[in-house]
C-alpha cells in the first residue's frame, strides 16, 4: 500500500506574530512544531503500512526551516521526505496550496491513500485537504476517528456535530483525520537517528511543473485585507426584580439599541 501524508510545519500557538505590511505569519525565527492534527495523520499512515505492507511519505511545502518537521515525521517512523520550498509558493492561500501539494504527488507517483489532518492551528481553514482531493479529481472523507482498509476500498467513521458518519470509499482516495482517531507514538532511538542523517530532497516550481499562475501570492484568489483585535466587550448590566419585571426591563433596554 502506498500512503502519503501532507503535513505543515506551523507556528508555537503561544509565539504567532503577524507582518503589518503584508498581513501574512511571520515564521522566520519564530518556534515551529509540526501540526497536530498532522500527527494523527502520520500515526494513521504509519498503523496501515504496518497491517498492510507498503510505503509512507511524507510532504510539506514551506521554507527551508521545515525540513525540521519532516525529519520528526521520518523519527516517526514513515519511509521518504520531501519539501516543496520556491519563492514562487510565498503568500499561497489554501487554493495555491493544496494546487501545490496535488503537484507534488502527482510528481512524486501513485497513491492509495492520501491522508491530511482536518486543519492547520494556524488558519483553522480544514480546506487544504479536500482542496488536495478536488485538484486531483479523488473521493474524499473528512474528519476521520477510525479508518480501515479492505482490498480497494477505505471504510471511514467520521466525526459530525451530533453524530458518527460511516461512509465507504474506493482507493485512491484523500482522508482528513481528527485527533480522537489515534495517539501519536515516540520517535525511537533508531528513527532519530536515520532523521538526523537523512538527507530530505527539496522540489521547486520547476521539479513539479506548477503552474505560476496557480502558485503563491499571485495565484491565491483570496487576500488578507486587514487583521485586527476584536474590540473589547462592555461591562454587562444585572437586572432585578420579578421575571415580569425584568423581562419589561429587557425588551425597553433592547429597543433602546434598536436591536427590536
Amino acid at each position: 500500500m502506498e500512503i502519503a501524508v501532507c503535513i505543515k510545519q506551523v507556528p508555537d500557538t503561544t509565539e504567532v506574530r503577524i507582518n503589518p505590511e503584508t498581513n501574512t505569519l511571520i515564521r522566520e525565527g519564530v518556534p515551529s512544531i509540526v501540526n497536530p492534527f498532522d500527527e494523527n495523520a502520520v500515526e494513521e499512515a504509519l498503523r496501515l503500512r504496518e497491517k498492510h505492507g507498503g510505503k509512507v511519505t511524507v510532504v510539506t511545502m514551506g521554507p527551508p526551516q521545515a525540513v525540521e518537521a519532516l525529519k520528526q515525521c521520518l523519527a516517526m517512523g514513515v519511509d521518504e521526505a520531501y519539501l516543496v520550498s520556491d519563492r514562487a509558493f510565498a503568500g499561497s492561500d489554501t487554493w495555491a496550496t493544496s494546487y501545490t501539494l496535488a503537484q507534488t504527488l502527482k510528481k512524486l507517483g501513485k497513491f492509495d491513500i492520501i491522508f491530511c489532518g482536518k486543519q492547520a492551528i494556524d488558519g483553522d481553514t480544514a480546506q487544504v485537504g479536500p482542496g488536495i482531493a478536488e485538484w486531483l479529481n479523488l473521493p474524499q472523507a473528512t474528519f476521520a476517528v477510525k479508518v480501515e482498509v479492505e482490498g480497494a476500498k477505505a471504510k471511514v467513521e467520521r466525526m459530525l456535530e451530533e453524530a458518527n458518519e460511516v461512509v465507504e470509499l474506493p482507493t485512491p482516495c484523500v482522508i482528513t483525520v481528527v485527533k480522537q482517531l489515534n495517539e501519536p507514538r515516540l520517535p525511537s532511538l533508531k528513527g532519530l537517528m536515520k532523521a538526523k542523517k537523512a538527507e530530505i530532497k527539496t522540489l521547486s516550481a520547476a521539479d513539479i511543473m506548477a503552474d505560476p499562475a496557480v502558485c503563491g501570492l499571485k495565484g491565491s484568489p483570496t487576500r488578507v485585507k486587514k487583521i485586527f483585535a476584536p474590540p473589547q466587550k462592555g461591562g454587562g448590566e444585572m437586572l432585578s426584580g420579578s421575571v415580569d419585571e425584568m423581562v419589561t426591563a429587557l425588551v425597553g433596554k433592547l429597543k433602546e439599541q434598536k436591536v427590536i
